[in-house]
């Protein structure tokens, strides 16, 4: 396969790390001395530049990865340069913003669950990032709202909820990771990074996520027409199923 041609592009969480961990030394060594000389590598992440940086072993992530995009392609680098930046508060109007902000503020104070930690609306340039539990939460009390929310789709409730209220801003919500879910307009999900790319010439473009059921926020891209989509289970099996690509 031929570098100039073939792409793989890499969800973050879940697939090449585990979630919010960073990424494993000998893995970071297989993608960058296996997988890169045979393909272009990218990757596409729903978190800020910042978290990106954090689990990619730093900022210099921009310079190993042909392409990064972070918040879904809202801010993007191509070869270590940035080339491209959207926010979502100017797509909705600071008006329509904080309404949906209070009244989900409103409904999270509304529900009771086994612990409330700190950061429950967390804002980024492309999306609003909502955790019932709080972001500042633990990484054992994050394990188990994690279960307690399979249990009782506290997550999913609050979703419906707000398509109910809110039905004609054109807004996605996309359940991601252990403890949030986000918000973003529509279209503005993964395959947003994809309208880069398309000029770039590649005859086979690869993503690799392990959020691809309906309702994950690798779902989208995962089933466009313009990649081959691979879903994984975690880390381990990105790379077995990079190693049967290659």
């Amino acid at each position: 396969m031929s570098k100039k041609r073939i792409l793989c592009l890499f969800d973050m969480d879940g697939t090449l790390t585990k979630a919010r961990a960073v990424i494993k030394p000998e893995f970071y060594d297989f993608l960058l001395y296996k997988v890169k000389p045979l393909s272009c590598i990218a990757l596409v992440g729903g978190s800020d530049f910042k978290k990106i940086a954090e689990q990619m072993g730093g900022s210099d992530v921009v310079h190993k990865f042909d392409y990064v995009f972070s918040e879904n392609g809202l801010v993007y680098f191509k070869y270590g340069k940035e080339e491209g930046r959207q926010s979502i508060q100017k797509f909705m109007g600071e008006n329509v913003l904080q309404q949906f902000i209070n009244y989900v503020l409103k409904y999270l104070s509304t529900i009771t669950l086994p612990v409330k930690r700190g950061t429950f609306v967390e804002f980024r340039a492309s999306m609003l990032n909502i955790s019932p539990i709080g972001r500042s939460c633990s990484q054992e009390e994050r394990d188990a709202f994690e279960k307690y929310d399979q249990e009782h789709q506290i997550r999913k409730q609050m979703i419906d909820t707000l398509r109910k209220e809110f039905p004609d801003i054109g807004l996605t919500y996309s359940i991601g990771g252990q403890i949030s879910f986000d918000v973003f307009p529509n279209g503005w999900d993964k395959t947003y990074c994809l309208q880069y790319l398309e000029s770039e010439g590649f005859d086979e473009v690869h993503f690799f996520g392990d959020k691809t059921a309906k309702g994950g926020n690798d779902y989208e891209i995962f089933c466009d027409k313009r990649v081959i989509g691979h879903s994984v289970k975690n880390p381990d099996d990105t790379r077995r199923q990079l190693e049967e690509l290659f």
